[in-house]
């Protein structure tokens, strides 16, 4: 799992990398593009998933990514990354531009969740996202014992120092979409471990079980 929020969990992954190398969330996530199609990775980090679904899938994709230091390690793989800031530079891409927009392990982080999921399926026809499931049955229990925020393995930073700022559930999730008429095509679960099921998004198991989610949205 990442050792800091947000994207900042793809460090140290080497431009030749194979099969099985990249996180269980992220393989699972590059599972989820099909083969030659367009995709859009927002908060791409330094182009780990890119690359996977470059070298792997024949993907043809593009990379946004807020820090220069890592949109630098992108292009240095041969990738094609732009620096910039998701709440604010989505809106200059053309509708329907991607097959797939991903927004892995960031939509944490974003100040504006709701406006970016409505761009991302704007771009693109489908959208991937993935995130810290705070309905995870270790996190209740270690909140219920300490009376402390979680520090776990994908969320590192103390309370006052995190900048993940919208930390929800998967049923806070499954309710933004409902709001949003957004379509829920897939739902996965992510142990701890690296265990992946696919779940009903609606069901109180899928929100005890998972410490990381997935999902594959669309509109109708």
């Amino acid at each position: 799992m990442d050792d800091t929020p947000g994207r900042d969990g793809r460090p140290g992954q080497a431009a030749s990398a194979a099969p099985g190398e990249i996180r269980a969330d992220l393989r699972l996530v590059a599972d989820l593009v099909a083969p030659g199609t367009r995709a859009l990775d927002v908060g791409c980090g330094d182009g780990t998933l890119l690359h996977y679904l470059n070298q792997f899938k024949g993907v043809d994709g593009r990379g946004l990514e807020i820090r220069q230091e890592r949109v630098n390690a992108s292009v240095s793989r041969g990738l094609s990354v732009v620096q910039g800031n998701a709440e604010t530079d989505l809106r200059n891409y053309p509708s329907q531009a991607f097959d797939y927009v991903i927004l892995s392990q960031t939509l944490q982080a974003i100040h504006d969740p709701r406006g970016v999921l409505e761009e991302l399926l704007r771009i693109g026809k489908h959208a991937i996202v993935s995130f810290t499931n705070f309905g995870y049955w270790r996190f209740r229990l270690h909140l219920a014992c300490s009376g402390r925020m979680p520090v776990t393995d994908s969320k590192d930073h103390e309370w006052f120092d995190t900048p993940n700022i919208h930390l929800c559930t998967i049923r806070d999730f499954v309710t933004l979409c409902d709001a949003l008429g957004i379509t829920v095509e897939r739902c996965f679960s992510v142990r701890r471990g690296g265990q992946t099921r696919r779940v009903r998004p609606s069901s109180a198991l899928a929100n005890l079980i998972g410490e990381q989610a997935v999902f594959l949205l669309g509109r109708e």
